[in-house]
């Protein structure tokens, strides 16, 4: 899993991953230090994920979803920044959770 090793790194500010569901890209990626990746396949999610939770990997899946909606998801999940304030907090506890899980 290239993508999620090169986020974790700091070799990558962000990444995309596609498979079938996103589900099983989702949760591998998930274990690599420093990746929050987002399974998302509508635009809500994918903004969402962005501005609350600063996702660092979009994970979609190709069966789900259709290219057109795909692309606006892709689209939608770059141009939407990260909103910091009270949900840094929340990723300062993740990332305190990783730290005791290492």
């Amino acid at each position: 899993m290239q993508v999620a090793s090169r986020v974790s790194k700091g070799q990558a500010e962000r990444g995309i991953l596609l498979c079938g569901t996103g589900l099983g890209m989702s949760m591998v990626a998930n274990r690599f230090a420093h990746v929050r990746a987002a399974l998302c396949n509508d635009l809500f999610s994918a903004a969402m994920s962005r501005r609350h939770n600063d996702a660092n990997i979009l994970v979609m899946g190709g069966r789900v979803i259709g290219d057109v909606l795909a692309l606006e998801i892709v689209r939608t999940w770059l141009e939407t920044p990260f909103e910091g304030g009270r949900h840094q907090r929340r990723l300062d506890q993740f990332d305190a959770l990783a730290a005791d899980g290492e």
